[in-house]
């Protein structure tokens, strides 16, 4: 017996998700694969389950890109096939110039996707909650930044 296999609606409400978001995500992640009855319905697996759930995470929880998803997983699937290789924190997306440009005097913003110092750990909860301050701070800074262009050149006199 292959173990229990859940038609998409069920897979969906165990997952909090919506049937569409399954069925998006199987296009694409090459990674979900769910088996299909004569008919063409869709029974996903235990292991596609568990895909599910990381990439949920990875989406939601660590608010990461469809490409930045795909980008960890395949990450993941490569280390998993090298044996007795050392595990190696996941590279994001570099800064961009136009992204992080900062005045002249001033450091450019850190990136949300910067993972905190070295000697400093957070649980899961917890740097959910960073990336998303880190996120919104970025967000705020550029608006700031925006508002400080070039047009205003008036001041004290």
């Amino acid at each position: 017996m292959r173990g229990k296999l859940y038609r998409i609606g069920e897979a969906a409400a165990l997952l909090h998700l919506k049937t569409y978001v399954l069925r998006f995500w199987e296009m694409e992640f090459p990674q979900i694969t769910p088996l299909r009855t004569e008919k063409g319905q869709r029974l996903y697996t235990e292991k596609n389950l568990a895909m599910l759930r990381r990439i949920r995470y990875l989406l939601h929880e660590r608010c990461l890109t469809i490409e930045g998803a795909r980008r960890i997983l395949a990450e993941e699937a490569a280390r998993e096939t090298l044996p007795n290789q050392e595990e190696t924190p996941p590279q994001l997306d570099p800064p961009t110039e136009s992204r992080n440009a900062a005045a002249p005097d001033q450091k450019p913003a850190a990136r949300p996707s910067e993972q905190p110092a070295e000697n400093f750990s957070l649980d899961e909860e917890s740097e959910v909650l960073y990336r998303r301050l880190a996120a919104e701070l970025e967000s705020i800074s550029s608006l700031l930044h925006s508002l400080d262009g070039p047009d205003q050149t008036t001041g004290p006199a």
